[in-house]
Protein backbone atom coordinates (compact mmCIF):
# COMPACT_ATOMS: atom_id res chain seq x y z
CA UNK A 1 0.00 0.00 0.00
CA UNK A 2 0.87 3.36 -1.23
CA UNK A 3 1.15 6.34 0.76
CA UNK A 4 -1.79 7.95 -1.04
CA UNK A 5 -3.69 4.80 -0.25
CA UNK A 6 -2.48 4.83 3.47
CA UNK A 7 -3.87 8.86 3.30
CA UNK A 8 -6.70 7.66 1.60
CA UNK A 9 -7.64 5.04 4.17
CA UNK A 10 -6.92 7.39 6.78
CA UNK A 11 -9.38 10.11 5.52
CA UNK A 12 -12.07 7.69 5.37
CA UNK A 13 -11.68 6.56 8.53
CA UNK A 14 -11.74 10.02 9.98
CA UNK A 15 -14.80 11.18 7.94
CA UNK A 16 -16.76 8.51 9.41
CA UNK A 17 -15.83 9.22 13.21
CA UNK A 18 -16.18 13.61 12.58
CA UNK A 19 -19.09 13.62 10.27
CA UNK A 20 -21.57 16.33 11.53
CA UNK A 21 -24.15 18.50 9.93
CA UNK A 22 -22.98 21.35 7.76
CA UNK A 23 -26.86 22.21 6.42
CA UNK A 24 -27.16 25.43 8.32
CA UNK A 25 -25.44 28.69 9.33
CA UNK A 26 -26.53 28.36 12.90
CA UNK A 27 -25.19 25.54 12.87
CA UNK A 28 -22.14 25.38 15.57
CA UNK A 29 -18.57 23.20 14.79
CA UNK A 30 -16.30 22.81 17.77
CA UNK A 31 -12.91 23.12 16.98
CA UNK A 32 -10.49 19.66 17.29
CA UNK A 33 -7.54 20.51 20.11
CA UNK A 34 -4.33 21.16 18.54
CA UNK A 35 -2.22 17.84 17.08
CA UNK A 36 0.61 17.57 19.32
CA UNK A 37 2.66 16.02 16.66
CA UNK A 38 4.94 17.29 14.35
CA UNK A 39 4.01 17.51 10.10
CA UNK A 40 6.55 16.39 7.63
CA UNK A 41 8.97 18.58 6.27
CA UNK A 42 8.11 21.28 3.21
CA UNK A 43 6.37 20.06 0.19
CA UNK A 44 3.31 19.24 -1.91
CA UNK A 45 1.40 16.24 -1.49
CA UNK A 46 -1.87 15.32 -3.64
CA UNK A 47 -4.58 12.84 -3.06
CA UNK A 48 -8.57 12.51 -3.90
CA UNK A 49 -11.33 10.55 -1.92
CA UNK A 50 -15.01 9.37 -2.94
CA UNK A 51 -16.74 12.48 -1.07
CA UNK A 52 -20.04 11.37 -0.03
CA UNK A 53 -21.46 14.76 0.51
CA UNK A 54 -20.76 15.01 -3.25
CA UNK A 55 -22.99 12.13 -4.70
CA UNK A 56 -19.75 9.60 -4.45
CA UNK A 57 -17.74 12.12 -6.75
CA UNK A 58 -13.79 11.46 -7.01
CA UNK A 59 -12.76 14.00 -5.23
CA UNK A 60 -8.73 15.67 -6.07
CA UNK A 61 -6.79 17.71 -3.83
CA UNK A 62 -3.45 19.09 -3.42
CA UNK A 63 -1.49 20.40 -0.20
CA UNK A 64 1.25 22.68 -0.50
CA UNK A 65 3.38 23.67 2.65
CA UNK A 66 6.53 24.96 3.79
CA UNK A 67 8.78 23.27 6.29
CA UNK A 68 7.91 23.90 9.63
CA UNK A 69 8.76 23.13 13.10
CA UNK A 70 4.98 22.45 14.29
CA UNK A 71 1.35 21.28 12.83
CA UNK A 72 0.84 23.85 10.58
CA UNK A 73 -2.81 25.73 10.50
CA UNK A 74 -4.43 25.68 6.35
CA UNK A 75 -5.69 27.65 4.44
CA UNK A 76 -8.92 26.17 2.01
CA UNK A 77 -8.45 27.38 -1.21
CA UNK A 78 -11.93 26.97 -3.30
CA UNK A 79 -12.28 27.65 -6.50
CA UNK A 80 -13.88 29.35 -9.81
CA UNK A 81 -17.15 27.58 -11.68
CA UNK A 82 -15.26 24.78 -14.41
CA UNK A 83 -11.66 25.12 -12.43
CA UNK A 84 -10.68 22.52 -9.94
CA UNK A 85 -8.19 21.68 -7.12
CA UNK A 86 -5.42 23.24 -8.72
CA UNK A 87 -6.43 26.86 -9.42
CA UNK A 88 -4.72 28.34 -6.24
CA UNK A 89 -1.54 26.63 -7.59
CA UNK A 90 -2.10 28.01 -11.21
CA UNK A 91 -2.51 31.79 -10.16
CA UNK A 92 0.40 31.22 -8.24
CA UNK A 93 -0.19 30.73 -4.74
CA UNK A 94 2.75 28.07 -3.63
CA UNK A 95 5.01 31.14 -5.09
CA UNK A 96 3.15 33.52 -2.89
CA UNK A 97 2.65 31.44 -0.47
CA UNK A 98 6.98 30.88 -0.07
CA UNK A 99 7.66 34.41 -0.52
CA UNK A 100 5.20 35.28 2.43
CA UNK A 101 7.22 32.83 4.94
CA UNK A 102 10.33 34.64 3.17
CA UNK A 103 9.38 37.55 4.48
CA UNK A 104 8.43 36.72 8.02
CA UNK A 105 5.07 35.21 8.05
CA UNK A 106 4.22 31.98 9.84
CA UNK A 107 4.00 28.99 8.08
CA UNK A 108 1.36 27.92 7.05
CA UNK A 109 -0.56 24.95 4.40
CA UNK A 110 -2.86 26.12 1.26
CA UNK A 111 -5.52 23.06 0.06
CA UNK A 112 -6.85 22.83 -2.54
CA UNK A 113 -9.56 20.88 -3.18
CA UNK A 114 -12.43 19.65 -6.25
CA UNK A 115 -15.96 21.57 -5.38
CA UNK A 116 -18.35 20.66 -8.07
CA UNK A 117 -20.02 23.83 -9.73
CA UNK A 118 -23.12 23.66 -7.41
CA UNK A 119 -21.58 27.03 -5.75
CA UNK A 120 -20.78 25.22 -2.37
CA UNK A 121 -24.07 24.57 -0.96
CA UNK A 122 -26.65 21.86 -0.69
CA UNK A 123 -28.48 21.19 -3.56
CA UNK A 124 -31.68 19.58 -4.92
CA UNK A 125 -29.61 16.67 -6.64
CA UNK A 126 -28.34 16.33 -2.98
CA UNK A 127 -24.66 17.35 -4.08
CA UNK A 128 -23.43 20.10 -1.32
CA UNK A 129 -20.19 20.92 -2.13
CA UNK A 130 -20.31 22.81 1.66
CA UNK A 131 -20.65 19.73 3.63
CA UNK A 132 -17.62 17.62 2.04
CA UNK A 133 -15.06 20.74 2.91
CA UNK A 134 -16.43 20.24 6.98
CA UNK A 135 -16.98 17.35 7.28
CA UNK A 136 -14.77 15.44 4.94
CA UNK A 137 -11.29 17.73 3.45
CA UNK A 138 -11.40 19.76 7.49
CA UNK A 139 -10.85 16.10 9.17
CA UNK A 140 -8.48 14.38 6.79
CA UNK A 141 -6.73 17.63 7.03
CA UNK A 142 -7.06 16.77 11.16
CA UNK A 143 -5.44 12.86 10.73
CA UNK A 144 -2.78 14.10 8.32
CA UNK A 145 -1.48 15.82 11.04
CA UNK A 146 -2.76 19.72 10.53
CA UNK A 147 -3.84 21.97 13.02
CA UNK A 148 -7.32 22.47 11.75
CA UNK A 149 -8.69 24.56 15.34
CA UNK A 150 -8.24 27.62 13.16
CA UNK A 151 -8.15 27.70 9.63
CA UNK A 152 -8.54 29.67 6.85
CA UNK A 153 -10.67 30.12 3.82
CA UNK A 154 -9.60 31.47 0.43
CA UNK A 155 -12.09 31.34 -2.94
CA UNK A 156 -12.79 33.30 -6.51
CA UNK A 157 -15.97 33.70 -7.84
CA UNK A 158 -18.12 30.43 -7.18
CA UNK A 159 -15.35 29.88 -4.62
CA UNK A 160 -15.65 33.42 -3.05
CA UNK A 161 -18.82 33.08 -2.67
CA UNK A 162 -18.78 29.36 -0.59
CA UNK A 163 -15.65 30.38 0.82
CA UNK A 164 -17.95 33.39 2.69
CA UNK A 165 -20.78 30.94 3.07
CA UNK A 166 -18.92 28.31 4.70
CA UNK A 167 -17.15 30.98 7.04
CA UNK A 168 -20.62 32.25 8.04
CA UNK A 169 -21.52 28.36 8.70
CA UNK A 170 -18.20 27.53 11.01
CA UNK A 171 -17.96 31.12 12.77
CA UNK A 172 -15.33 33.22 14.57
CA UNK A 173 -14.04 30.93 17.06
CA UNK A 174 -13.14 28.36 14.09
CA UNK A 175 -12.37 30.44 11.03
CA UNK A 176 -9.38 32.89 11.36
CA UNK A 177 -10.17 34.98 8.35
CA UNK A 178 -11.92 34.96 4.79
CA UNK A 179 -10.04 36.18 1.28
CA UNK A 180 -13.41 36.04 -1.37
CA UNK A 181 -11.79 37.32 -4.11
CA UNK A 182 -14.35 38.70 -7.00
CA UNK A 183 -17.48 36.54 -5.25
CA UNK A 184 -20.38 35.73 -6.98
CA UNK A 185 -23.00 37.71 -5.03
CA UNK A 186 -26.11 38.37 -6.37
CA UNK A 187 -28.58 40.93 -4.12
CA UNK A 188 -31.73 39.28 -5.33
CA UNK A 189 -32.89 35.73 -6.63
CA UNK A 190 -34.05 36.97 -10.22
CA UNK A 191 -30.43 38.54 -10.45
CA UNK A 192 -28.25 34.68 -10.17
CA UNK A 193 -26.50 32.85 -13.02
CA UNK A 194 -28.49 30.01 -14.26
CA UNK A 195 -27.46 26.99 -12.19
CA UNK A 196 -26.26 28.64 -9.01
CA UNK A 197 -29.42 28.21 -6.82
CA UNK A 198 -32.52 26.19 -6.83
CA UNK A 199 -34.82 28.58 -7.03
CA UNK A 200 -35.64 31.79 -5.00
CA UNK A 201 -36.04 29.61 -2.06
CA UNK A 202 -32.75 28.23 -2.18
CA UNK A 203 -31.22 31.97 -3.14
CA UNK A 204 -33.14 32.96 0.17
CA UNK A 205 -31.03 29.72 2.46
CA UNK A 206 -28.33 31.07 1.60
CA UNK A 207 -27.98 34.54 0.88
CA UNK A 208 -24.58 35.72 2.02
CA UNK A 209 -26.37 39.28 2.44
CA UNK A 210 -28.44 37.67 5.58
CA UNK A 211 -24.92 36.58 6.85
CA UNK A 212 -23.42 39.89 7.48
CA UNK A 213 -23.93 39.62 11.27
CA UNK A 214 -21.96 35.72 11.37
CA UNK A 215 -18.88 37.72 8.66
CA UNK A 216 -18.32 41.02 9.98
CA UNK A 217 -17.16 38.86 13.63
CA UNK A 218 -14.60 37.19 11.07
CA UNK A 219 -11.38 39.19 10.07
CA UNK A 220 -12.19 39.55 5.68
CA UNK A 221 -10.62 40.56 2.72
CA UNK A 222 -12.29 41.26 -0.27
CA UNK A 223 -11.17 41.91 -3.56
CA UNK A 224 -13.00 42.48 -6.46
CA UNK A 225 -11.72 44.31 -9.93
CA UNK A 226 -13.76 47.76 -10.86
CA UNK A 227 -14.95 46.13 -14.32
CA UNK A 228 -15.96 42.83 -12.66
CA UNK A 229 -19.55 41.73 -13.11
CA UNK A 230 -19.74 41.48 -9.28
CA UNK A 231 -18.46 44.81 -8.39
CA UNK A 232 -21.52 46.13 -7.68
CA UNK A 233 -23.37 43.73 -5.47
CA UNK A 234 -19.87 43.28 -4.06
CA UNK A 235 -19.33 46.88 -3.07
CA UNK A 236 -23.33 46.50 -1.78
CA UNK A 237 -22.08 43.62 0.33
CA UNK A 238 -18.68 45.51 2.28
CA UNK A 239 -21.22 48.70 2.91
CA UNK A 240 -23.39 46.40 4.97
CA UNK A 241 -20.24 44.59 7.35
CA UNK A 242 -20.23 46.45 10.40
CA UNK A 243 -16.23 46.30 10.64
CA UNK A 244 -14.19 47.08 7.06
CA UNK A 245 -12.40 44.13 5.12
CA UNK A 246 -9.26 44.66 4.27
CA UNK A 247 -8.59 44.86 0.55
CA UNK A 248 -10.58 46.72 -1.93
CA UNK A 249 -11.50 47.68 -5.00
CA UNK A 250 -8.91 48.30 -8.18
CA UNK A 251 -8.82 48.36 -11.61
CA UNK A 252 -9.42 44.79 -13.36
CA UNK A 253 -11.91 42.22 -14.70
CA UNK A 254 -12.85 38.91 -13.49
CA UNK A 255 -10.54 37.03 -14.62
CA UNK A 256 -6.80 35.92 -14.25
CA UNK A 257 -4.94 38.80 -14.63
CA UNK A 258 -6.39 40.47 -11.87
CA UNK A 259 -6.61 37.68 -9.66
CA UNK A 260 -3.12 36.74 -9.54
CA UNK A 261 -1.63 40.80 -8.97
CA UNK A 262 -3.99 40.36 -5.43
CA UNK A 263 -2.87 37.05 -4.39
CA UNK A 264 -0.03 37.72 -2.41
CA UNK A 265 -1.07 40.36 -0.50
CA UNK A 266 -4.67 38.20 0.19
CA UNK A 267 -1.88 34.96 1.35
CA UNK A 268 0.12 37.17 3.42
CA UNK A 269 -3.25 38.73 5.10
CA UNK A 270 -4.60 35.00 5.57
CA UNK A 271 -1.19 34.00 6.95
CA UNK A 272 -0.93 36.44 9.62
CA UNK A 273 -4.37 36.03 10.86
CA UNK A 274 -4.03 32.59 11.17
CA UNK A 275 -0.93 33.05 13.28
CA UNK A 276 -2.85 35.22 16.23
Amino acid sequence: MDRRQLLQLGAVAAVAACARPADDAAATFPAPPPPTRRVEPAGTINGSFGSMARGGAETAWTLVRPEAEGPLRPVIALHGKGGDHSMAFDLGAEDALRRAVESGVPPFAVVGVDGGDGYFHRRLSGEDAAKMVVDELIPMLTFMGLDTSRLGLLGWSMGGYGALLIGSQLGPGRVAAIAAVSPALWTSASETAPGAFDGAADYAAFDIFDRVDELSAIPLQIDCGESDPFYTATVDFVGRLSRSPAGGFSPGGHDPTYWRRVLPAEIDFLGRQLAL
